[in-house]
């Protein structure tokens, strides 16, 4: 299936996608594009929010956006794997089944299939600013991202496969 019909499928039923994400076997290709799929999703929504700072406060645009860059193209991924691996052994501890791919896809997955409210995120930061809407809408992310992250992990670590 296509990405797209993926991340809208996970909204109606995050551990059905993980499934089948899961039986296209252990490809660490496929988990890196993901990856780095959802982090120049992020990119991108930090541009409004850095453009509404840059104007207020006079900053030059350039110099935010190369930091914003550096840090989700570069810096992100390698802290997402040292996420993943952590998650991968405290499932194990708690007598998970699943292996180490298993919990770097569902956490790339989630920041990928969760990528529409970060980009709703971004457009609030940038259009409205600081304001209970940007609270709102953050919140919301956040709750999508953990669902879509824990769904996955039940699915690769505790589900009878």
């Amino acid at each position: 299936m296509p990405v797209t019909t993926d991340i809208i499928a996970t909204y109606r039923g995050p551990r059905q996608v993980m499934a089948r994400l899961l039986a296209m076997g252990a490809r660490e290709d496929r988990a890196l594009a993901i990856l780095m799929g959802g982090c120049v999703l992020v990119f991108t929504s930090q541009m409004p929010k850095l453009a509404r700072e840059a104007h207020i406060t006079g900053q030059d645009l350039n110099m935010l956006l190369g930091g914003a860059l550096f840090g989700w193209i570069f810096i992100a991924p390698l802290m997402l794997y040292t996420v993943s691996w952590l998650t991968h052994l405290i499932a194990r501890l708690l007598r998970g089944k699943g292996d180490s791919y298993g919990a770097r896809l569902a956490l790339f997955w989630a920041l990928l299939a969760a990528s529409p409210l970060v980009l709703l995120n971004g457009l609030t930061a940038g259009f409205i600013g600081p304001s209970p809407a940007l609270n709102l809408v953050g919140g919301l992310w956040l709750l999508v991202f953990l669902w879509f992250w824990i769904s996955g992990l039940l699915q690769a670590y505790w589900s009878k496969q």
